[in-house]
């Protein structure tokens, strides 16, 4: 287990990247004074863990601002973006929401599905020679909206696999749902299918040992490894499902990410468009963390067991339950998708992936084993035998650095953190320092 030095760090009066965090409390019914009702609580969220993980990471900020007021707080944890938006995007949103203030540039509800131009230029841009429809593509409000979309779609009865660590909102969703089973001592939900994803498989699970899952939730690059899966991985995805009559539903929301040649889109495998719906997201290639735009791909040939086609469920579940993405966010995504616009967050994305390199290296000069920051904006950092929670929390309070513990995502996550290259320059480099000192 690694050792952290006695010496503590100097303080300074600044924090540097803030983060506004509300802090929440909750009571029983026991607290309650006063009048209850009926209405029993629904037994799949009592089988919730006590916080979903980010909120959680976000109330140990506000703990520590609290016990710290004169840190400089450095935030390597939640993975939200700090870099302006460019321009030409905010300049073409600004322009559409003044035109609302008129009586010819007025526009109330759009198409549930997305504005007919941005489908189509979704379509062309991300997907290319790839044989997608602009009507396959719906355009919403972020992907993590999506997942839980699809859940609502998809329904209690089906089951599921995810990768082990993985994004926690496949799994969450999955206990609200009613998917999930019962959770054991080691966080696993009996009813889930946990795919081991580490160094020791080059991130890919085993799928001759891997029980068949009517959903396999999968995401390239990994959240929170930032693995991106080759090709030769992904064809072996691809054939398992269509062998086992299971849907893939693939993550590509940091696709942009991805430096060499793997694939940025599942349908870049042969037979994909019949076993698998892709979710996408603009929050982390544009900035749009807080507008909120992203989209999913249902290919019209992915059909239920009786033959009826996914998109028309996927449909109607758009139609009542959206009234679609906001417009002013949709011009964004079209500004973003132009030829000056698509350059314009294309450094962006090289910024961040700079930032990425410092943490990376830093990582490896104090002689700790690292993982991702090639093809994602995440660093997986391994420290054998230790609490990922305790290295967390330590990191916290001798570095004030906030970090992500892998046991967030997933019992596979266990010894390591992760790392996010979302920051300004200088507070990148002002950690890197901290961390070699903390380390060396």
């Amino acid at each position: 287990m690694y050792k952290f030095p006695a010496s503590t760090l100097v303080s300074h009066a600044i924090i540097l990247q803030p983060v506004i965090v509300q802090a929440c409390s909750f009571k029983t019914q026991k607290d309650l004074l006063g009048c209850r009702t009926k209405v029993p609580r629904n037994v799949n969220m009592e089988k919730l863990r006590n916080g979903y993980l980010f909120p959680e990471i976000s109330r140990l900020e506000v703990q520590h601002i609290e016990k710290y007021p004169n840190a400089k707080l450095i935030s390597l944890g939640i993975g939200d973006t700090t870099e302006p938006v460019p321009q030409i995007i905010t300049s073409s949103m600004a322009n559409y929401a003044h035109a609302l203030s008129t009586v010819d540039g007025y526009t109330g509800y759009g198409p549930e599905q997305g504005n007919k131009a941005l489908r189509k230029a979704i379509a062309k841009e991300f997907y290319k020679d790839l044989p997608i429809k602009d009507t396959e593509v719906f355009v919403s409000d972020g992907a993590q909206c999506d997942i839980t979309r699809l859940q609502l779609l998809l329904g209690s009865n089906v089951t599921i696999a995810v990768q082990d660590p993985s994004f926690p909102a496949y799994i969450d969703s999955s206990v609200i749902i009613g998917q999930a089973g019962v959770e054991d001592e080691a966080g696993r939900y009996g009813s889930i299918e946990y795919m081991k994803c580490g160094p020791y498989n080059n991130f890919f699970p085993d799928l001759a040992t891997t029980s068949r899952a009517d959903i396999i939730f999968f995401c390239s690059p990994n959240n929170p490894t930032g693995h991106a899966a080759t090709r030769k991985q992904l064809e072996q995805l691809v054939n398992f499902a269509r062998e086992n009559g299971s849907i893939i539903i693939f993550d590509s929301a940091y696709s942009s990410y991805i430096k060499d040649d793997s694939p940025r889109s599942i349908y870049e495998i042969p037979g994909a468009r019949e076993v698998a719906i892709e979710i996408s997201s603009f929050s982390k290639f544009a900035g749009f963390t807080g507008v909120r735009l992203g989209w999913t791909v249902v290919p019209e040939e992915v059909l239920y067991s009786n033959g009826f086609p996914v998109i028309h469920d996927f449909n109607r579940i758009v139609c009542t339950c959206f009234n679609g993405a906001s417009n002013i966010a949709q011009a964004g995504g079209l500004a973003c998708l132009s030829s000056e616009g698509f350059l314009a967050v294309r450094s962006l994305v090289d910024y961040y992936m700079e930032n990425a390199k410092i943490l990376v290296e830093t990582f490896a000069s104090v002689g700790l084993k690292v993982y991702g920051g090639t093809n994602a904006p995440y660093i997986w950092v391994h420290f054998p035998g230790s609490n990922s929670w305790d290295v967390c929390t330590k990191v916290l309070e001798k570095a004030h650095i906030i970090t992500i513990p892998g046991s967030g995502f997933g019992p596979s996550g266990e010894e390591f953190l992760r790392i996010s290259a979302f920051g300004h320059r200088e507070s990148i480099l002002e950690a890197s320092y901290r961390l070699k000192s903390l380390f060396q």
